[in-house]
């Protein structure tokens, strides 16, 4: 991992607890509608006559694209920056969403919820925040970010739940997705606090450059990594079923 010294300190109004912060409400904000989705199954299946599988595979959609993205969200974060791609990625989701109030028919809802969401989760959520939080934090303050980041995802599960439930009551299910739409364009902005160097930029003396392949390949002959992906993966199916259903 490349050191704060390396990459410098952050100027000006970047101070440590204005990125540990601009992260977590990022974490919160991404963590918050795709945990709270559930809420939607019952009026878009009532409303287009669908059964309880059409939403589902969209949101399974969602979670495997999500998965699948984030090496590669990380390898254009490191490359290009992680501003540009957490707003490419907030961008998507903030199209998911939109899309979603509209989708009619399930090819729409799989191209909104699923594919938009799943990508644009790769690109804007606590995967990013946390690679940033190592880029620019001082180690002395790194393990409260990581710590900080991840309650802050977690936060969101637990505030966006009860917001989805009470906008779909007081106006209705298409409203409450464009007000969580507009939300996700709140990411650029905040952004901006965690702005890291390109890596063509960056010189670390002794760490040769890897290629995405590479860097995949080392990471899954490790034995701990593989069953950390493991564990992870029954997490979230799991979860992914719980806060769907």
């Amino acid at each position: 991992m490349m050191s704060a010294s390396v990459l410098g300190k952050a100027a000006g109004w970047r101070t440590p607890l204005i990125i540990i912060a601009c992260g977590c409400v990022i974490a919160m904000l991404t963590f918050g509608p795709r945990s709270a989705l559930g809420q939607f199954l019952t009026p878009m299946s009532l409303t287009y006559g669908w059964g309880r599988e059409v939403f589902s595979l969209a949101i399974a959609i969602q979670n495997l694209l999500w998965g699948l993205g984030q090496p590669f969200a990380g390898a254009l974060a490191d490359r290009f920056g992680t501003v540009r791609v957490l707003c490419v990625g907030a961008f998507l989701y903030a199209a998911g969403l939109a899309l979603m109030a509209y989708s009619s028919t399930p090819g729409l809802l799989q191209v909104s919820a699923g594919v938009l969401i799943g990508f644009g989760l790769s690109g804007c959520s606590f995967n990013l925040v946390i690679g940033a939080f190592g880029k620019l934090v001082p180690e002395r303050l790194r393990g409260l970010a990581f710590g900080a980041g991840t309650a802050a995802g977690s936060f969101g599960q637990f505030l966006f739940s009860p917001l989805a439930r009470a906008l779909i009551d007081q106006f209705d299910w298409a409203v409450a997705l464009l007000v969580f739409a507009a939300g996700m364009l709140l990411i650029l902005p905040l952004s901006l606090a965690l702005r890291t160097p390109r890596a063509d930029s960056v010189s670390v003396p002794g760490v040769a450059p890897q290629s995405l392949f590479q860097a995949l390949s080392e990471a899954f002959s490790h034995r701990s990594y593989v069953l950390l992906v493991l564990g992870f993966f029954t997490c979230g199916f799991q979860l992914a079923f719980e806060t769907v259903h």
